[in-house]
């Protein structure tokens, strides 16, 4: 299967790579005069054969189209900071599962020097799911947006147009919290196409997190009795999303 790269553009039969993934594609991979890649500039994927390789710029000329598939349900993911390297890991395996968007989010409980790291590690996360999106040969990698107070996020997607038919789940904690599939299959399946999920902390979402989300449409949710890590949290409640709507 060949390896998928990400383009700006594409310049009628030509196109060019540059920078960190030309750097991969020459030194790590070597690539040479006349292989054969795949190219997406994020609406279509196209064949490419390589016919320069500079040290920070490689050159294709585009053949036949390849078929694309975009994903049926849109997804976005509300992502509470944690430690970096189980965040990272969350969202490597969230844009495996196709999530469309992802915020950070600073939830109430989320570590204050994570919090206030995070905006540092704004470029580093959009290479892992740039890096992500490719390997998972996506049409194009999720959007990555700013870090947001939890409350706030909350209260935009509650507003957003629409909302009432999104589904839009708050994964809890709480004993009495309805199971994530009940949720889910009060919504039609044939006829949704966005979904919205925020996951919390360690810790949790505080009472008053839970309460900005209720009333802003957002429903609480459990994945069962046990209690999950973050990333594994992600997964789980990404791949279900999927089984339904996907």
């Amino acid at each position: 299967m060949r390896r998928r790269f990400f383009v700006e553009t594409f310049e009628g039969d030509s196109a060019s790579l540059e920078g960190d993934s030309a750097r991969h594609l020459g030194k790590v991979l070597r690539a040479e005069r006349g292989q054969l890649y795949e190219l997406s500039n994020g609406n279509s994927v196209r064949l490419a054969r390589v016919e320069k390789v500079g040290p920070e710029l490689i050159e294709f000329a585009l053949l036949e189209s390849v078929p694309g598939r975009a994903p049926r349900i849109e997804s976005t993911l509300l992502l509470s900071i944690v430690k970096f390297d189980r965040f990272e890991w969350a969202l490597e395996k969230a844009t495996e599962l196709g999530v469309n968007a992802i915020a950070p989010l600073a939830a109430e409980r989320s570590e204050k020097v994570l919090v206030a790291a995070a905006s540092k590690r704004a470029r580093r996360w959009e290479k892992i799911l740039l890096e992500s999106a490719q390997q998972a040969r996506r049409m194009k990698p999720p959007v990555l947006h700013p870090l947001a107070m939890a409350a706030d996020h909350f209260r935009n997607s509650g507003n957003q147009a629409g909302a009432n038919s999104t589904p839009r789940i708050i994964l809890s904690e709480r004993d009495d919290a309805p199971a994530m599939r009940k949720i889910l299959t009060t919504f039609p399946a044939e006829s949704t196409r966005l979904a919205i999920l925020a996951v919390g902390p360690e810790g949790g979402w505080t009472d008053q997190e839970c309460a900005i989300a209720t009333s802003s449409g957002f429903h609480e949710a459990s994945l069962g009795a046990n209690i999950l890590r973050t990333e594994t949290a992600v997964a789980a409640a990404l791949a279900s999303i999927n089984y339904v709507f996907g």
